[in-house]
Protein backbone atom coordinates (compact mmCIF):
# COMPACT_ATOMS: atom_id res chain seq x y z
CA UNK A 1 0.00 0.00 0.00
CA UNK A 2 1.41 3.47 -0.65
CA UNK A 3 2.22 5.93 1.69
CA UNK A 4 0.17 9.01 1.92
CA UNK A 5 2.25 12.18 1.45
CA UNK A 6 1.62 13.48 4.80
CA UNK A 7 3.04 9.83 6.19
CA UNK A 8 5.87 10.48 4.45
CA UNK A 9 7.01 13.95 5.35
CA UNK A 10 5.94 12.93 8.90
CA UNK A 11 8.36 10.19 8.95
CA UNK A 12 11.32 12.77 7.22
CA UNK A 13 10.28 15.62 10.22
CA UNK A 14 11.25 12.50 12.63
CA UNK A 15 15.01 12.07 11.14
CA UNK A 16 17.46 13.43 13.34
CA UNK A 17 20.66 13.27 11.07
CA UNK A 18 21.35 14.65 7.47
CA UNK A 19 22.98 11.32 6.98
CA UNK A 20 19.95 9.37 7.49
CA UNK A 21 17.68 12.42 5.36
CA UNK A 22 20.46 11.27 2.79
CA UNK A 23 19.56 7.68 2.84
CA UNK A 24 16.06 8.73 2.70
CA UNK A 25 16.35 9.98 -0.85
CA UNK A 26 17.51 7.05 -2.58
CA UNK A 27 14.13 5.15 -0.83
CA UNK A 28 11.73 6.19 -3.59
CA UNK A 29 10.18 9.10 -5.18
CA UNK A 30 8.17 10.53 -2.71
CA UNK A 31 10.79 10.08 0.27
CA UNK A 32 13.52 11.86 -2.18
CA UNK A 33 11.06 14.56 -2.44
CA UNK A 34 10.51 14.85 1.46
CA UNK A 35 13.57 14.24 2.16
CA UNK A 36 15.34 16.39 -0.58
CA UNK A 37 13.16 19.41 1.02
CA UNK A 38 14.41 18.49 4.56
CA UNK A 39 18.05 18.64 3.23
CA UNK A 40 18.13 21.52 1.59
CA UNK A 41 15.35 24.16 3.18
CA UNK A 42 18.16 25.61 5.47
CA UNK A 43 21.87 25.31 4.40
CA UNK A 44 24.76 26.23 6.71
CA UNK A 45 27.91 26.10 4.88
CA UNK A 46 31.42 26.25 6.02
CA UNK A 47 34.67 25.20 4.57
CA UNK A 48 35.98 26.43 1.65
CA UNK A 49 35.78 22.80 -0.44
CA UNK A 50 32.18 21.99 0.79
CA UNK A 51 31.16 25.63 -0.05
CA UNK A 52 32.41 25.28 -3.91
CA UNK A 53 31.08 22.17 -4.12
CA UNK A 54 27.61 22.80 -2.56
CA UNK A 55 27.51 26.19 -4.36
CA UNK A 56 28.05 23.87 -7.46
CA UNK A 57 25.48 21.56 -6.86
CA UNK A 58 22.97 24.12 -6.30
CA UNK A 59 24.11 26.32 -10.03
CA UNK A 60 23.20 23.09 -12.04
CA UNK A 61 20.74 21.52 -10.37
CA UNK A 62 17.33 23.44 -10.50
CA UNK A 63 15.34 21.20 -8.50
CA UNK A 64 17.50 21.30 -5.41
CA UNK A 65 18.04 24.98 -5.65
CA UNK A 66 14.31 26.25 -5.72
CA UNK A 67 14.36 24.39 -2.10
CA UNK A 68 16.33 26.63 -0.42
CA UNK A 69 15.21 29.48 1.92
CA UNK A 70 17.56 30.02 3.99
CA UNK A 71 21.53 29.76 3.32
CA UNK A 72 24.39 30.88 5.56
CA UNK A 73 28.41 31.07 4.03
CA UNK A 74 30.85 31.42 6.29
CA UNK A 75 33.88 31.90 4.74
CA UNK A 76 37.33 31.90 6.47
CA UNK A 77 41.13 31.38 5.46
CA UNK A 78 42.27 27.12 5.90
CA UNK A 79 45.33 26.83 8.16
CA UNK A 80 47.40 23.68 7.48
CA UNK A 81 46.90 21.25 10.21
CA UNK A 82 50.41 21.84 11.51
CA UNK A 83 49.63 24.81 12.35
CA UNK A 84 45.98 24.25 13.69
CA UNK A 85 47.41 21.82 15.58
CA UNK A 86 48.95 24.29 17.90
CA UNK A 87 45.80 26.63 19.00
CA UNK A 88 45.40 25.07 22.02
CA UNK A 89 48.69 26.86 23.41
CA UNK A 90 49.65 30.59 24.24
CA UNK A 91 50.79 31.27 20.70
CA UNK A 92 51.86 35.40 20.82
CA UNK A 93 50.50 37.66 17.69
CA UNK A 94 53.61 36.98 15.66
CA UNK A 95 53.02 33.29 15.79
CA UNK A 96 49.11 34.24 14.38
CA UNK A 97 50.02 36.30 12.03
CA UNK A 98 52.58 33.41 10.45
CA UNK A 99 49.89 31.10 10.58
CA UNK A 100 47.51 33.06 8.81
CA UNK A 101 50.41 33.92 6.18
CA UNK A 102 50.36 30.06 5.98
CA UNK A 103 47.02 29.88 5.18
CA UNK A 104 45.45 28.28 1.83
CA UNK A 105 44.06 31.48 -0.26
CA UNK A 106 40.93 31.08 -1.65
CA UNK A 107 40.30 28.51 -5.03
CA UNK A 108 39.98 30.94 -8.08
CA UNK A 109 36.64 29.48 -9.02
CA UNK A 110 35.21 29.98 -5.18
CA UNK A 111 33.28 33.46 -5.33
CA UNK A 112 32.15 32.50 -9.18
CA UNK A 113 30.86 29.04 -7.68
CA UNK A 114 29.10 31.38 -5.25
CA UNK A 115 27.56 33.71 -7.37
CA UNK A 116 26.31 31.11 -9.62
CA UNK A 117 24.11 29.22 -6.44
CA UNK A 118 22.95 32.94 -5.30
CA UNK A 119 21.36 33.70 -8.64
CA UNK A 120 20.14 30.08 -8.64
CA UNK A 121 18.46 30.12 -5.48
CA UNK A 122 15.02 31.92 -6.53
CA UNK A 123 13.36 31.28 -3.36
CA UNK A 124 15.67 32.60 -0.80
CA UNK A 125 14.53 34.60 1.81
CA UNK A 126 17.46 34.47 4.65
CA UNK A 127 21.14 35.10 3.68
CA UNK A 128 23.80 35.33 5.86
CA UNK A 129 27.64 35.59 4.42
CA UNK A 130 30.00 36.31 7.46
CA UNK A 131 34.10 36.61 6.85
CA UNK A 132 37.08 35.30 9.35
CA UNK A 133 40.18 36.87 8.31
CA UNK A 134 39.49 37.47 5.28
CA UNK A 135 40.84 40.49 3.83
CA UNK A 136 39.38 41.33 0.66
CA UNK A 137 35.60 41.55 1.51
CA UNK A 138 34.60 43.40 -1.44
CA UNK A 139 32.85 40.67 -3.32
CA UNK A 140 29.35 41.56 -3.37
CA UNK A 141 29.43 41.51 -7.04
CA UNK A 142 28.32 38.02 -6.21
CA UNK A 143 24.99 39.84 -5.91
CA UNK A 144 24.51 40.69 -9.65
CA UNK A 145 21.91 39.12 -10.91
CA UNK A 146 19.79 37.26 -8.21
CA UNK A 147 15.94 37.65 -8.27
CA UNK A 148 14.97 36.33 -5.08
CA UNK A 149 13.20 38.81 -2.21
CA UNK A 150 15.07 38.48 0.95
CA UNK A 151 13.67 38.82 4.72
CA UNK A 152 16.76 38.58 6.71
CA UNK A 153 20.06 39.82 5.17
CA UNK A 154 23.83 39.94 7.50
CA UNK A 155 26.71 40.26 5.91
CA UNK A 156 30.31 40.85 6.04
CA UNK A 157 30.60 42.48 2.75
CA UNK A 158 32.62 45.68 2.19
CA UNK A 159 30.40 48.39 1.11
CA UNK A 160 30.56 49.62 -2.87
CA UNK A 161 28.11 50.10 -5.41
CA UNK A 162 27.16 46.59 -5.89
CA UNK A 163 25.56 46.20 -1.96
CA UNK A 164 23.75 49.61 -2.20
CA UNK A 165 22.46 48.69 -5.69
CA UNK A 166 21.32 45.06 -4.04
CA UNK A 167 19.34 46.63 -1.01
CA UNK A 168 17.85 48.55 -3.69
CA UNK A 169 16.08 45.83 -4.99
CA UNK A 170 15.27 44.71 -1.76
CA UNK A 171 11.39 45.47 -0.64
CA UNK A 172 10.50 42.84 1.47
CA UNK A 173 13.76 42.88 3.83
CA UNK A 174 12.96 43.03 7.41
CA UNK A 175 16.48 42.26 9.06
CA UNK A 176 19.34 43.79 7.92
CA UNK A 177 23.16 43.86 8.92
CA UNK A 178 25.94 45.36 7.55
CA UNK A 179 30.03 45.36 8.51
CA UNK A 180 30.70 47.87 6.36
CA UNK A 181 29.08 51.46 5.55
CA UNK A 182 30.22 54.19 3.66
CA UNK A 183 28.44 57.73 2.93
CA UNK A 184 28.15 60.12 -0.17
CA UNK A 185 29.79 63.21 0.17
CA UNK A 186 27.16 65.72 1.28
CA UNK A 187 25.02 63.20 2.89
CA UNK A 188 23.14 63.65 6.09
CA UNK A 189 26.09 64.04 7.81
CA UNK A 190 28.20 65.32 4.82
CA UNK A 191 31.39 62.58 6.20
CA UNK A 192 32.57 59.85 4.57
CA UNK A 193 32.75 56.61 6.94
CA UNK A 194 35.17 54.77 5.77
CA UNK A 195 38.21 55.47 2.97
CA UNK A 196 36.78 55.85 -0.30
CA UNK A 197 33.52 56.07 0.03
CA UNK A 198 30.67 55.17 -2.54
CA UNK A 199 27.69 57.19 -3.12
CA UNK A 200 24.98 55.18 -0.60
CA UNK A 201 21.90 57.97 -1.85
CA UNK A 202 20.59 54.63 -3.71
CA UNK A 203 20.77 52.35 -0.83
CA UNK A 204 19.08 55.11 1.44
CA UNK A 205 16.16 56.44 -0.59
CA UNK A 206 12.92 56.36 1.15
CA UNK A 207 11.64 53.38 -1.47
CA UNK A 208 14.48 51.13 -0.34
CA UNK A 209 13.61 48.55 2.17
CA UNK A 210 10.19 50.34 3.21
CA UNK A 211 9.46 47.21 5.65
CA UNK A 212 12.80 47.28 7.62
CA UNK A 213 12.44 46.84 11.29
CA UNK A 214 15.81 45.29 12.75
CA UNK A 215 18.83 47.06 11.88
CA UNK A 216 22.35 46.25 12.84
CA UNK A 217 25.59 48.31 11.74
CA UNK A 218 28.86 48.56 12.47
CA UNK A 219 28.79 52.56 11.63
CA UNK A 220 26.35 55.06 13.40
CA UNK A 221 26.10 56.53 9.69
CA UNK A 222 24.25 53.90 8.75
CA UNK A 223 21.87 53.78 11.26
CA UNK A 224 21.26 57.54 10.80
CA UNK A 225 20.65 57.08 7.19
CA UNK A 226 18.56 54.03 6.93
CA UNK A 227 16.28 54.41 10.03
CA UNK A 228 14.26 57.52 8.40
CA UNK A 229 10.73 56.95 6.94
CA UNK A 230 11.15 53.60 7.78
CA UNK A 231 9.26 51.03 10.18
CA UNK A 232 12.97 50.54 12.32
CA UNK A 233 12.31 49.73 16.01
CA UNK A 234 15.33 47.76 16.74
CA UNK A 235 19.04 49.13 16.49
CA UNK A 236 22.39 47.93 17.18
CA UNK A 237 25.21 50.48 16.18
CA UNK A 238 28.62 52.11 17.11
CA UNK A 239 29.72 55.22 17.84
CA UNK A 240 32.57 56.10 15.13
CA UNK A 241 34.17 59.34 16.49
CA UNK A 242 36.58 59.24 19.70
CA UNK A 243 37.11 62.85 20.01
CA UNK A 244 34.73 64.51 22.39
CA UNK A 245 33.09 67.24 20.37
CA UNK A 246 32.84 64.85 17.48
CA UNK A 247 30.98 62.54 19.60
CA UNK A 248 28.47 64.85 20.79
CA UNK A 249 27.93 65.95 17.40
CA UNK A 250 27.50 62.21 16.16
CA UNK A 251 25.34 61.68 18.80
CA UNK A 252 22.85 64.26 18.12
CA UNK A 253 22.50 63.56 14.44
CA UNK A 254 21.90 59.61 15.40
CA UNK A 255 19.46 60.76 17.69
CA UNK A 256 17.88 62.80 15.65
CA UNK A 257 17.64 60.78 12.62
CA UNK A 258 16.34 57.53 14.92
CA UNK A 259 13.13 59.70 15.60
CA UNK A 260 12.34 60.20 12.50
CA UNK A 261 11.56 56.41 12.46
CA UNK A 262 7.86 55.44 11.34
CA UNK A 263 7.33 53.33 14.39
CA UNK A 264 8.20 53.95 18.33
CA UNK A 265 12.19 52.10 18.69
CA UNK A 266 11.51 49.26 20.71
CA UNK A 267 15.42 48.33 21.74
CA UNK A 268 18.89 50.77 21.30
CA UNK A 269 22.41 49.23 21.66
CA UNK A 270 25.14 51.79 21.10
CA UNK A 271 28.44 50.40 21.70
CA UNK A 272 31.72 52.84 21.68
CA UNK A 273 34.94 52.38 21.82
CA UNK A 274 35.87 53.85 25.14
CA UNK A 275 32.62 54.29 27.80
CA UNK A 276 32.46 56.83 30.26
CA UNK A 277 29.82 58.03 32.24
CA UNK A 278 29.42 61.25 31.74
CA UNK A 279 29.02 60.68 28.37
CA UNK A 280 25.76 58.06 28.72
CA UNK A 281 24.24 61.02 31.34
CA UNK A 282 24.46 62.89 28.34
CA UNK A 283 22.86 60.53 26.22
CA UNK A 284 20.20 59.61 28.39
CA UNK A 285 19.57 63.39 28.71
CA UNK A 286 19.26 63.80 25.41
CA UNK A 287 16.90 61.31 24.58
CA UNK A 288 13.80 63.25 26.40
CA UNK A 289 11.31 62.48 28.61
CA UNK A 290 8.07 60.20 28.56
CA UNK A 291 6.86 62.13 25.33
CA UNK A 292 9.71 61.35 23.15
CA UNK A 293 10.13 59.00 20.50
CA UNK A 294 12.09 56.45 23.00
CA UNK A 295 9.42 55.71 25.32
CA UNK A 296 8.67 52.75 24.05
CA UNK A 297 12.17 51.42 24.66
CA UNK A 298 12.40 47.73 26.22
CA UNK A 299 15.94 47.46 25.72
CA UNK A 300 18.63 50.18 26.08
CA UNK A 301 22.39 49.71 26.43
CA UNK A 302 25.76 49.94 26.70
CA UNK A 303 24.87 52.22 30.10
CA UNK A 304 27.92 53.38 32.14
CA UNK A 305 27.08 52.96 35.86
CA UNK A 306 28.42 56.12 37.28
CA UNK A 307 30.58 54.70 40.84
CA UNK A 308 30.15 58.51 42.11
CA UNK A 309 26.56 57.88 44.29
CA UNK A 310 25.50 61.15 43.01
CA UNK A 311 25.98 60.43 39.68
CA UNK A 312 24.19 57.51 40.04
CA UNK A 313 21.01 58.82 40.88
CA UNK A 314 20.87 60.82 38.69
CA UNK A 315 21.26 57.79 36.17
CA UNK A 316 18.14 56.29 37.87
CA UNK A 317 16.55 58.80 38.12
CA UNK A 318 17.27 59.49 33.97
CA UNK A 319 16.26 55.93 33.24
CA UNK A 320 12.96 56.10 35.32
CA UNK A 321 11.72 58.08 32.00
CA UNK A 322 11.40 54.96 30.08
CA UNK A 323 8.98 53.47 32.05
CA UNK A 324 8.54 50.40 29.53
CA UNK A 325 12.03 49.53 29.58
CA UNK A 326 12.80 45.38 30.35
CA UNK A 327 16.35 44.72 29.89
CA UNK A 328 19.51 47.28 30.18
CA UNK A 329 22.93 46.52 29.69
CA UNK A 330 25.53 48.26 32.22
CA UNK A 331 29.41 48.79 31.78
CA UNK A 332 31.16 48.44 35.31
CA UNK A 333 34.49 48.16 34.08
CA UNK A 334 35.68 50.94 36.45
CA UNK A 335 34.44 49.28 39.32
CA UNK A 336 36.79 48.45 42.05
CA UNK A 337 36.69 45.73 43.15
CA UNK A 338 34.81 44.29 40.25
CA UNK A 339 31.31 43.57 41.21
CA UNK A 340 31.09 40.67 39.18
CA UNK A 341 30.40 38.15 42.04
CA UNK A 342 26.60 36.61 42.19
CA UNK A 343 26.40 38.54 45.76
CA UNK A 344 27.63 42.21 44.33
CA UNK A 345 25.49 41.78 40.75
CA UNK A 346 22.58 41.03 42.78
CA UNK A 347 22.93 43.75 45.10
CA UNK A 348 23.11 46.46 41.88
CA UNK A 349 20.26 44.88 39.99
CA UNK A 350 17.97 45.21 43.37
CA UNK A 351 19.38 49.05 43.43
CA UNK A 352 18.35 49.35 40.07
CA UNK A 353 15.01 48.27 40.15
CA UNK A 354 14.01 50.35 43.27
CA UNK A 355 14.06 53.38 41.14
CA UNK A 356 13.44 51.20 37.89
CA UNK A 357 11.04 48.52 39.15
CA UNK A 358 10.06 47.55 35.29
CA UNK A 359 13.45 46.05 34.47
CA UNK A 360 13.47 42.43 34.48
CA UNK A 361 17.12 41.67 32.86
CA UNK A 362 20.12 43.52 33.47
CA UNK A 363 23.61 42.45 31.47
CA UNK A 364 26.51 43.60 32.80
CA UNK A 365 29.83 44.00 31.30
CA UNK A 366 33.33 44.06 32.99
CA UNK A 367 36.11 44.25 30.57
CA UNK A 368 35.52 40.94 27.95
CA UNK A 369 33.23 39.21 31.32
CA UNK A 370 28.97 39.39 30.31
CA UNK A 371 26.88 38.45 32.94
CA UNK A 372 22.96 38.08 32.84
CA UNK A 373 20.69 38.96 35.89
CA UNK A 374 17.61 37.81 35.62
CA UNK A 375 14.36 38.95 37.98
CA UNK A 376 12.05 36.23 38.55
CA UNK A 377 8.08 36.22 39.15
CA UNK A 378 8.32 36.08 42.54
CA UNK A 379 11.21 38.52 42.69
CA UNK A 380 14.58 36.46 43.26
CA UNK A 381 17.53 38.03 41.16
CA UNK A 382 19.76 34.41 39.41
CA UNK A 383 22.62 34.58 37.69
CA UNK A 384 21.72 32.73 33.90
CA UNK A 385 24.96 31.43 32.88
CA UNK A 386 24.19 30.02 29.41
CA UNK A 387 22.26 33.34 28.52
CA UNK A 388 22.86 34.51 24.67
CA UNK A 389 23.37 38.35 26.08
CA UNK A 390 24.12 39.34 22.38
CA UNK A 391 20.78 38.73 20.42
CA UNK A 392 18.89 40.14 23.64
CA UNK A 393 18.04 43.09 22.11
CA UNK A 394 16.35 41.67 19.18
CA UNK A 395 14.52 39.58 21.89
CA UNK A 396 12.78 41.57 24.69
Amino acid sequence: MELSREIHHLIVRNVTTRADLVSLTTVSKRFQHEAERALYNTLHLRGTAHIVAVCHTLGRTPRLSRLVEALSIFVALERPEAASDDEDSDADSDAEAEAEADAAPLPVEFWDAVAAALRAVRRLRFLSIYFEQIHDTAQAWVLRGTVFQLRTFHCDFEWDVHLAAFLRTQTDAVDLCLADYRREAGAAGGETTTAGGTAAAAATADATMPQLAVLECTFSEAAADLVPDRPVARVKTCFSRSDADEKRAELALLLAQLQRSRTPLRALDLGDEAYDEDFTLLLLRSMGGPSSRFSELRYLGTLVLPVDGTKRVEFYARLMRFPRLRCVELEVSKWEPPPMTPTALRALTYELRIYCSSISRVIFVYDFDRALMVVEPDGACVLDPDAATDTLWREV
